[in-house]
């Protein structure tokens, strides 16, 4: 590999992905595992390869991340959120067609907290009248 990579962070949820592009053959390393060992579900997969494809560079660039926190679909939204981030750090020009399609919006969906008196967020224990 070259010494010459482009590096971002994208979050989505409680995960964080540091991803890094090199120029290269289209490979995916994710968490030193290949792209279809770490992400078996093919949705995800499809999810976070979506900034490529709408660039046309999904062959372009050999792609390392390292992603913590979360769970399957928050690590491959936020690998989605850090790939368009290092797109547009690779080349500028990027940065239109990768804002239209709404790759560089952080989503700020959290999960809600849990109230006291309730069994999860919103969920209240049965009703009883007598």
């Amino acid at each position: 590999m070259s010494a010459r990579y482009y590096e971002a962070v994208g979050r989505r949820k409680t995960a964080t992905a540091r991803v890094r592009l090199y120029a290269g053959t289209g490979r995916i390393v994710v968490n030193d595992r290949e792209l279809d060992e770490y992400f078996p579900r093919l949705g995800d997969r499809y999810h976070l390869l979506e900034p490529l494809e709408a660039t046309g560079n999904k062959d372009s660039f050999n792609i390392t991340v390292l992603v913590k926190g979360g769970g399957p679909s928050g690590q491959a939204g936020a690998v989605r959120h850090g790939i368009a981030r290092a797109l547009v750090v690779a080349d500028e020009n990027l940065r239109r067609p990768l804002r239209r399609g709404g790759f560089l919006t952080r989503d700020a969906r959290m999960k809600e907290r849990k109230k006291y008196g309730l069994k999860r967020a919103r969920k209240a224990p049965q009703y009883t009248k007598r």
